[in-house]
């Protein structure tokens, strides 16, 4: 493993081919993934064979047109499949736009529309939620006779290290979902992460089980394992406790990473683990993780999973590190320390200087003194990536509070946005709060987080009705099935709390942190 320090600089040069760097260039018989089904049969991806069927793809998409640069969206569950499309897309010089398969029709649409995708690649399972939609569709049922079909040999696309792999969407507090481009340069970042914060090394069996339709497990289950010419698990079904352990010991499992979530349903499922394990690492991403999931993952899976912070617009940024020399004590509590290639600070509350040590202030990032800070604004939004910097381009905005110790440790505070994660998903209070106000008995509606021991958090709704309507048992069943419709299966409010008005400033601005005060009083 390579030694890391806080000059991290890039070694790429200004053009590149990406289908080179995360696949070509290394030995055909290495495996890249092994796909494993409900039974735990597997098979193994190897380079050889993924670049020919990624050559394959490209041929395909080019025949339908697909030019360099063009958005072509995935709605893909884990799959060889899955696999080939994207490295296809790569090769041919598109960028992929990720949709998670839990979506429902209308977050599906905001995001094709958004990127201006030309085409969806999607499962059939998927296909009744694209019904409606004006945009050609690729079933991946006949995905295999068709890349049977294409020649090899397609030449991989040379592209700028400032072109984008990727155009992924993160939910914000207000308006629609933003579009984050992912340059190609990103994964030189990712590379430092996988390397200096995952600790995945040669010989490791190592397994990210987060969605790829999510950027934790896009970036670092995909993508960073191909750049580092490493392999991953791929479990095609959803997640389950129970075969996650079954996972963990059959393939003899010694990296190990996921959302806190993760670890807290194998806690519950199996309280005592099971025997066998060979856990080195295990990781942890998406939200605060809680002092008492960390020793019991010490005492059951033999490693304290190790808290690490990130965002979407940025990938992994500060960490409790694996890599042997970021093995300093881990501080009950903090999310680390910054990894190479970034330098964070926490700023005043009232100015853009740092905060002295301990005191709350805004987690910023310091953007000339972080090399591998990649991300460059919002596609086609100046004025959300305006309000994402200080007046002077120097510091990066988190979004997050926090505090940093005299040792350079940072402790998560609070988000400063309503920004709600859950499961290590993040989830937009504005798109549920559109999806309420669509039904007829709705007047408003205000979506918070409340803590949750498995998830971390759940949705709760307020909800003002209109004149003449009574909130009511059916009522409320409705309101979670309009969700779960029209928004995502796993983003409906647990509870919804019929109220005659709303928590709002003089300018009418709705304070949701009222809401969420209100909430820990009950407790």
């Amino acid at each position: 493993m390579q030694a890391f320090n806080t000059q991290v600089a890039s070694a790429l040069p200004s053009e590149v081919q990406p289908a080179v760097l995360l696949c070509d260039r290394h030995p055909a018989g290495d495996i890249a993934f092994t796909v494993l089904d409900a039974n735990l049969d597997s098979v193994d991806l190897s380079y050889g064979l993924l670049k020919d069927r990624s050559e394959r793809a490209a041929a395909l998409f080019a025949s339908m047109g697909i030019k360099p640069g063009d958005r072509v969206a995935t709605l893909m569950g884990k799959s060889a499949d899955l696999i080939y499309t994207l490295v296809g897309l790569w090769r041919l010089g598109a960028v992929h736009v990720p949709l998670f398969t839990a979506f429902a029709t209308p977050a599906i649409e905001v995001r094709v529309a958004g990127s201006g995708a030309k085409l969806i690649v999607a499962d059939d399972s998927q296909l009744e939620k694209l019904e409606g939609l004006d945009y050609p569709v690729l079933r991946t049922s006949g995905l295999e006779s068709l890349l049977d079909s294409q020649p090899t040999g397609f030449r991989a696309c040379t592209r700028s290290i400032n072109d984008p792999l990727i155009e992924i969407f993160t939910s914000g507090t207000t308006g629609t979902p933003k579009g984050v481009p992912v340059p190609v340069r990103a994964l030189e970042a990712f590379n430092i992460y996988f390397e200096y914060g995952l600790g995945v090394r040669e010989g490791d069996v190592f397994w990210n089980v987060a969605d790829p339709g999510w950027a934790y497990g896009l970036y670092y289950g995909i993508l960073a394992p191909l750049y580092a010419g490493r392999s991953n698990l791929l479990l095609s079904t959803g997640f389950n406790a129970e075969l996650c352990w079954k996972v963990l010991a059959k393939f003899g499992v010694t990296n190990f990473a996921g959302a806190p979530t993760i670890v807290r349903s194998l806690r519950a499922a199996r309280p005592a683990g099971v025997p066998g394990l060979k856990i080195q690492r295990a990781s942890s991403a998406g939200e605060p993780l809680d002092a008492p999931t960390i020793a019991w993952s010490e005492s059951v899976l033999g490693v304290p999973v190790r808290d690490h912070y990130g965002q979407t617009e940025m990938g992994m940024c500060i960490v409790n590190g694996w890599a042997p020399e970021a093995l300093a004590t881990v501080k009950p509590g903090s999310m680390g320390r910054p990894m190479p290639g970034y330098s964070a600070c926490v700023l005043l509350e009232d100015a853009d200087e740092c905060a002295p040590a301990g005191t709350r202030g805004r987690v910023a990032i310091d953007i000339p003194a972080s090399p591998m800070m990649w991300f460059s604004g919002y596609s086609g939004d100046p004025e959300r990536t305006a309000a994402r910097y200080s007046a002077d381009g120097r510091w990066y905005f988190t979004g997050d509070a926090g505090s940093m110790d005299e040792d350079g440790y940072i402790f998560f505070s609070s988000r400063d946005d309503d920004v709600i994660i859950m499961a290590g998903y993040r989830i937009g209070p504005f798109e549920v709060e559109s999806v309420l106000a669509a039904h007829p008995d709705v007047q408003e509606s205000a979506v918070i987080g409340v803590p949750d021991e498995l998830r971390g958090e759940v949705l709760v709704a307020y909800v003002v009705l209109r004149d003449g309507i009574q909130g009511s048992e059916t009522l409320t069943a409705d309101l979670q099935k309009l969700v779960k419709s029209q928004y995502a299966a796993h983003a409906y409010p647990r509870r919804i709390t019929y109220v005659n008005e709303l928590p709002k400033t003089p300018s009418g601005k709705l304070q949701r942190f009222v809401l969420r005060k209100a909430e820990s009083l009950r407790d």
